[in-house]
């Protein structure tokens, strides 16, 4: 790994629960290794572009990362139906690139968030910026493009590490949204992650009462990390 610079954000307004503050700890790093970011991933860290986070609230303990061991999990009844409403849905694995089409996919979605879940008023996201958070990553990162027939409908970002698949991000046409793209995008990363043999998809924070991180833990069975650095089964 190479290291470039860290530091720890001064306490500001929770970006997840209305009412308190975080403070997250940073390290960038100009490069590393999938075995690099996984050392840091099994201890509650996350990744965004070059940038390696995770909370250090003094207050709040809810941001838990939770993981899916992928071999005992089970659809329910709403993630099938996702899944049989996508079955037209087109997936394309490859290196991610920045595109008109996508810049404007994920201004439309922030857009959207905004309005439905009360999201920060979104700048549109000039391709640099695009770029330093998608395409330039220290080591090598999957883009999951989805096409209903030519049209790009959801595109979502993975990291492969040994120990699993580590999804990034995801993001999709707001008026696909009946479609539950989102649902459908971490089944199919479930699915690759099984098929590779792999033993758990890492689905970053749950945090019990906001509305874009509660759906994580509707993927069963579920493991969360807890205080003690211990995984253990939070939700069968």
């Amino acid at each position: 790994m190479v290291p470039l610079y860290q530091f720890t954000s001064r306490p500001s307004a929770c970006g997840y629960l209305p009412g308190r503050q975080w403070s997250l700890q940073y390290l960038f790093v100009a490069q590393a290794s999938a075995e690099d970011y996984q050392a840091y991933l099994l201890r509650g860290w996350r990744r965004f572009g070059r940038a390696l986070f995770h909370p250090v609230c003094k207050t709040c303990r809810e941001c838990r990362s939770l993981r899916v061991p992928v071999a005992a999990f089970r659809p329910d009844r709403s993630q099938r139906r996702a899944r049989k409403a996508n079955a037209d849905v087109r997936l394309e694995i490859g290196q991610p690139s920045v595109t008109r089409e996508k810049l404007q996919l994920y201004d439309r979605f922030h857009e959207h968030q905004t309005d439905d879940k009360g999201w920060p008023v979104h700048d549109p996201k000039d391709p640099a910026e695009y770029a330093g958070s998608f395409a330039e990553n220290p080591f090598p990162t999957e883009e999951w493009c989805y096409y209903l027939g030519d049209r790009l409908i959801g595109v979502g970002y993975v990291d492969v590490v040994p120990v699993g698949l580590s999804a990034i991000y995801f993001f999709y046409d707001p008026d696909e949204r009946h479609r539950s793209l989102g649902t459908f995008n971490v089944l199919k990363v479930i699915e690759s992650t099984a098929a590779r043999g792999l033993p758990h998809l890492y689905l970053g924070y749950f945090v019990a009462g906001c509305r874009s991180l509660e759906y994580k833990a509707r993927f069963r069975p579920n493991e969360i990390l807890t205080p003690d650095g211990a995984w253990a089964l939070f939700r069968d």
